[in-house]
């Protein structure tokens, strides 16, 4: 969910009541670095390090990043390294670092299983980020915007100590990555996590289960109502009056196929009820995948500002979410919760000046010289032409990188000005208010299991 609103605490949380508590691996390296510029509140990143197999990578990290007692609120984070095709070695370390500090602490003082999501279509700190995570034992990874067909073979290899390979999608051109654990100081096999993929049809799940060694584990399987980004309706993009992607017949899920495949399968999007957990058990499901109800918990890692507004809107019946088919610049449908003082607020998208300093979405492409560079459509227009890009394309795009950040408290601030946030939900937001008890204004994470799990007849371990 989003950038660290799925965080330690709450997948951690959802664990110990003997559920898979996912954590969102996106960014995790600026999360990581932005959260020691704020002194390590609470002393959880400094116990994580503690743990982490080669001290002297870690120290070093700290080293660079630590604030004691936090940076001032007026100033800027300081910057870390884009991505590119040829990270150095100290953006390789920060990557495992920092994934094995988020699932080390999911997975602090439990038994439970503990998973990692990340995003096909951000390819460039993968391989780092999965040995990351494996170092600190996860136990699935979940990965969907895009077909991730290598993903299966590259978590065998690094799983296994060895040096893995990625190819990476350039516009007119190709690039691959390559990390070896050993060149880091890493030796030895690890255990593998499972693979599950996120798809939005059979056929897709069929590729990943068929085509791809080992084959996938399992399936999350989403509908566009779930939150964040969507895959974009089957054939001719049309929207409805309101100017929203319309999805017909040919974009619902073959479910008979889904179970010819064998394979656990958990449905996802608009089924966060104990009756939608019973409708996906019926329709051959091992169970569900619950985003929006958690995003909102207390645990999870948005603004509590922003889980306070938006919750006292779903009590008043007043929020709603809109699915942007251009805010994305990865081009795909994305839920964007309609709040003033976001970036779903016009006038604060007029006011903002276009920068793309994260450059976790941006697009690679082969350069006339054939090298690989990057252009993002939400980068100043500007500089998004003079790479080649069509100015059409920067139409209502959003800085999703950055107003994320801002979405989790992690808001960089440029000569006085902060970065807005973005809340991303499923349509099943104007329902939170289930969760809330009488006379209270938030609810819990076992809140929502207690409801989700409120018929006696459906097995714990089936969400």
């Amino acid at each position: 969910m989003g950038v660290a609103v799925s965080s330690w605490q709450l997948a951690r949380a959802v664990s110990q009541r003997g559920q898979l508590g996912v954590v969102s691996g996106t960014a995790l390296d600026l999360v990581l670095t932005r959260r020691l510029q704020q002194g390590d509140i609470g002393g959880h990143i400094a116990e994580a390090l503690a743990h982490f197999p080669i001290k002297e990578m870690a120290d070093r990290i700290w080293k660079k990043y630590f604030v004691p007692g936090g940076k001032e609120e007026d100033a800027a984070f300081k910057s870390k390294s884009v991505h590119s095709t040829k990270p150095s070695r100290e953006l390789n370390e920060l990557m495992v670092v920092a994934n094995f500090v988020e699932v080390w602490l999911a997975k602090r003082g439990h038994s439970g299983i503990v998973g990692i999501n990340l995003l096909e279509k951000i390819q460039l700190p993968t391989l780092p980020s999965l040995f990351g995570a494996i170092l600190a034992g996860v136990d699935v990874v979940l990965m969907g915007a895009g077909i991730p067909r290598a993903i299966p073979g590259i978590i065998h290899k690094l799983a296994a100590g060895e040096a893995a390979e990625h190819k990476i999608d350039v516009m007119g051109g190709s690039a691959s990555l390559t990390f070896d654990p050993n060149e880091l100081g890493f030796s030895g096999p690890r255990p593998r996590p499972l693979f599950f993929g996120i798809v939005s049809s059979a056929s897709l799940a069929h590729i990943l289960a068929k085509k791809c060694t080992p084959g996938a584990d399992g399936f999350v399987v989403e509908g566009p109502t779930a939150g964040g980004h969507n895959a974009p309706p089957r054939g001719p993009l049309t929207l409805n009056e309101a100017g929203e992607p319309i999805y017909g017949e040919r974009d619902e899920v073959d479910f008979e196929k889904m179970r010819e495949l064998e394979l656990p399968f958990w449905i996802a999007g608009s089924y966060g009820t104990a009756e939608g957990l019973r409708d996906a058990i019926a329709l051959g499901a091992q169970g569900i995948q619950v985003g929006t109800a958690f995003a909102y918990c207390n645990e999870s890692g948005m603004r509590a500002d922003l889980k306070a507004e938006v919750i006292r809107r779903s009590i008043a019946g007043e929020v709603s979410v809109f699915t942007d088919p251009l805010a994305s610049p990865t081009g795909f449908p994305f839920k964007v919760v309609q709040m003033l003082g976001t970036v779903s607020d016009s006038s604060v998208v007029k006011d903002r000046k276009r920068i793309c300093d994260l450059g976790y979405l941006r697009t690679a492409y082969q350069t006339e010289d054939g090298k690989v560079g990057y252009r993002c459509p939400s980068e100043p227009i500007e500089d998004y032409v003079r790479k080649g890009g069509d100015p059409a394309d920067c139409e209502g795009r959003l800085c999703v990188c950055n107003a994320l950040m801002a979405t989790i408290g992690l808001a960089q601030v440029r000569n006085g000005v902060v970065e807005a946030p973005l809340i991303t939900s499923g349509d099943d937001v104007v329902n939170i208010k289930r969760f809330v008890r009488p006379g209270e204004t938030s609810y819990s994470a076992d809140d929502v299991l207690n409801l989700l799990l409120a018929d006696s007849l459906v097995p714990a371990e089936t969400l």
